[in-house]
């Protein structure tokens, strides 16, 4: 299948024109004339990915986060993404992003991390500027109340979490939830405003937890678990709209980030 068609079908559904300015989405390396044997889908692009790739005989990385954003002061790239690079090109693996112009998605990333604990009736947390059917994190309702203490509880089993931050328990019931999957401390006030009971993201510095001033919970799931789910959701999109086109998810790890 020609990398053109795959990109077009992911294109209509999360134009580049939608990712934010700092990003760096579509196809990074590579040529759309190029014919795809096989795609893997990834959060990351680390070696172990780019070495499955190699062998299992797939020549289309589809990744979440850009595998570079070039630095605006020394419009230079790290070498170890350079070493990437140079990798790819010499075993003809195209590497195409999908980042925020998913996270923009009315139905994209942090919707469908929504979905993973079942809020009723959600919308964008806050829309873009030119476009209200678009825009970043995701709010909607629980469909049973519970208190603060047992829904760090529920968090912890629905995202398969060993660990999560979260500021001052406030002894109140979780009824409105807001989300937004990545970093996320930018919705602080945002969810305040909608009156949620609580903000689930994640990358929350020290002085971030400061800011809810008893207004709301707000809970630190972690990047790479506040966003793995998106492969998935990448994944059934592509095989629905291109039922015969072979595509699997990476089974490399790529979360940079240990636990002891």
């Amino acid at each position: 299948m020609l990398l053109s068609k795959i990109i077009k079908t992911l294109e209509e559904w999360c134009p580049t024109n939608d990712a934010e300015e700092f990003d760096n989405v579509g196809l990074l390396i590579g040529d759309q004339e190029s014919y795809i044997h096989k795609a893997i889908i990834t959060l990351d692009i680390t070696e172990d990915v780019i070495n499955e790739c190699i062998s299992c005989d797939a020549n289309l990385i589809i990744s979440f986060h850009p595998l570079f954003i070039v630095d605006s002061k020394t419009e230079k790239i790290d070498e170890r993404v350079n070493n990437y690079i140079l990798k790819c090109l010499k075993y003809d693996i195209n590497v195409y992003c999908i980042h925020t112009n998913l996270d923009n998605n009315k139905k994209g990333t942090s919707y469908q991390l929504g979905k993973i604990i079942k809020l009723k009736d959600q919308k964008i947390l806050i829309k873009t500027q030119d476009n209200i059917h678009k825009g970043m994190g995701s709010i909607g309702f629980m469909d049973r109340p519970m208190n603060d203490y047992n829904f760090l509880n529920f968090l912890k089993e629905k995202f398969n979490l060993n660990y999560l931050r979260h500021s001052h328990l406030l002894n109140k019931k979780i009824k409105k939830v807001a989300l937004v999957a990545g970093s996320g401390s930018f919705a602080i006030e945002s969810a305040i405003s909608e009156k949620a009971d609580c903000l689930i993201s994640s990358d929350f510095k020290y002085h971030d937890f400061f800011k809810p001033c008893n207004q709301i919970l707000i809970i630190d799931i972690g990047h790479y678990e506040s966003e793995r789910h998106i492969k998935d959701t990448i994944l059934n999109h592509l095989n629905k709209k291109i039922p015969k086109f072979a595509c699997t998810i990476a089974k490399s790890k790529t979360n940079p980030v240990n636990y002891f």
